[in-house]
């Protein structure tokens, strides 16, 4: 049985790792908590039946204990992952770090070298390693049926409703509070599309901006908020439409903790999730497309937009000798080989669970490579490092306009 303990009860921490324990209570059980939100502090307790002397209002106090459990769960906030994570490593705790490691590249070197000399198990939650439609064009790849990889083009489709929830109104709107799209969201890209071709990536280009979501482009009589807006009605990214409705799971239940009707819409004017997209406080890219280029001459092109129905990964693997299509969300995989005519259909099986069964492949992965004292796992601090940079040099590329060569980026950090 593993014990662990949460740092930050918010929706990743409390609503994903730590219900993976109620499900599965025989692998891991949560046994500490640090929240500062007496709400979410006094759910997490309840929920998982926490002693008294096991909570914390804070993540220095719990590290301050004598080391208690197998591992700890940093699910912080992406400006508030560094320090928690080098005490705990320090400490000898075994980590799981949700990505990224953090906002700043010179602080996640800090914590590779952290864990190497203190030789403890970190595990980023690139959970998208972990999915079954990931895996299954991993092994397709690995298999050699289409040849050499050529290129790879990858689109995160993030769908309209989700941009706006969390990338204009949410936690992640602002890179100066949080982090910059490519680094708050799309590190899962660059860490798939790592992963998937195999070989070092040297040169990176990017462009991007916020385009669409400024007050210069709001609608004419429109208002602050949408409870007071005349053209509520007309608009699709209504906070009415998203909130006010029957359904009050994600991306409802994080905008209060009081999900009445009337609590929701006290929200909605008191707070940031009843404001016009167009009149927000955000900052981050609503579209950007990042080029990659790799050893052995393999290219690879994303792009991430917030303008899309589904939401959704949608990819195409172009090898030497044949394609692979793939669609995320309906978890089907198209092989074509060339020259034959010969086509595979393939329906990944479905996991239940976040990002499309990645957080409980996550799960599952991690509390097996704990029980078997395995440091180096699949998406190890040290492994995750190089998406990472992959990330922040695209970022760098998109705010100067310049191609990146990765080996010099990292050296003039």
């Amino acid at each position: 049985m593993i014990k662990a303990a949460l740092i930050g009860a918010g929706g990743r921490g409390k609503d994903v790792y730590a219900d993976y324990a109620l499900k599965y209570p025989n692998e891991i059980q949560f046994v500490a908590v640090a929240e500062p939100n007496e709400h979410k502090r006094n759910e997490f307790v309840a929920k998982h039946n926490i002693a008294s002397d096991m909570v914390f209002d804070s993540w220095e106090k719990l590290l301050e204990e004598p080391k208690f459990c197998d591992a700890v769960f940093v699910c912080t906030q992406d400006k508030m992952h560094f320090q928690p994570a080098i005490k705990a490593i320090e400490r000898g705790y075994n980590l799981l770090l949700e990505k990224p490691m953090s906002n700043n590249l010179k602080e996640c070197i800090k914590i590779v070298e952290a864990s190497k000399d203190h030789n403890n198990s970190i595990t980023v939650a690139h959970v998208l390693r972990y999915t079954p439609f990931f895996k299954k064009l991993k092994q397709i790849i690995d298999s050699g049926i289409i040849g050499d990889v050529v290129n790879i083009d990858l689109n995160e489709n993030v769908g309209y409703w989700h941009y706006a929830h969390s990338y204009v109104r949410g936690n992640w709107s602002n890179s100066e509070t949080s982090s910059p799209m490519i680094l708050a969201k799309s590190c899962h890209d660059m860490d798939i599309l790592l992963w998937l071709v195999g070989k070092k990536p040297l040169k990176i280009s990017s462009f991007g901006s916020l385009k669409y979501f400024k007050e210069e482009n709001a609608p004419k009589n429109s208002s602050d908020r949408c409870l007071d807006c005349a053209v509520e009605y007309e608009c699709p990214y209504s906070a009415l439409k998203t909130y006010l409705v029957d359904n009050n799971e994600w991306p409802v239940s994080v905008i209060s903790h009081d999900l009445s009707m009337e609590g929701r819409i006290k929200a909605l004017k008191e707070g940031p999730y009843g404001k016009c997209v167009f009149r927000s406080n955000n900052n981050v890219v609503d579209h950007q497309v990042v080029n990659i280029q790799f050893e052995d001459d393999v290219t690879a092109a994303f792009t991430m937009s917030g303008f899309t129905n589904e939401m959704t990964r949608k990819i195409i693997i172009m090898g030497t000798l044949g394609e692979v299509t793939g669609d995320l969300d309906n978890n089907e995989v198209i092989v074509k080989l060339f020259g034959s005519g010969e086509q595979q259909h393939i329906n990944v099986e479905n996991l239940f669970g976040g990002h499309s069964g990645g957080d409980t492949g996550l799960m599952k992965y991690y509390t097996r490579q704990l029980k078997d004292k395995v440091v180096e796992g699949l998406t190890s601090a040290e492994v995750s490092l190089l998406s990472h940079v992959m990330a922040f040099s695209a970022e760098h590329s998109r705010i100067t306009g310049q191609t990146i060569d990765l080996e010099e980026f990292v050296n003039s950090i």
